[in-house]
């Protein structure tokens, strides 16, 4: 079932412990909207810290990866704060 909570499109799961990392890009008003893609694994899962990466501007704002181990999900997020958005994900996840 689609539904959002707290500005994050609930269609796909969200790689654990991501969904708080996206959810104070949302509480710091960095982004209007978030939409998490499927997330992608290999086989030999490897643990770790989630990161959260910013890829490239969209049309509408930007793609992210959120990342755990050898875990990857691509996020999706509008927003017309890129480049501040880019410079919070920067300092902060990397």
């Amino acid at each position: 079932m689609k539904y959002r909570k707290k500005g994050i499109k609930k269609e796909h799961h969200i790689i654990e412990d991501g969904e708080k990392l996206l959810q104070q890009l949302v509480k710091n008003h960095l982004v209007k909207s978030i939409i998490p893609g499927r997330i992608k694994t290999t086989p030999k899962g490897r643990p770790g810290k989630v990161r959260l990466t910013y890829q490239y501007d969209t049309e509408a704002g930007a793609k992210l990866l959120l990342k755990k181990g050898s875990t990857v999900q691509e996020v999706f997020v509008i927003t017309d704060k890129r480049e501040e958005l880019k410079n919070y994900i920067k300092q902060n996840f990397s």
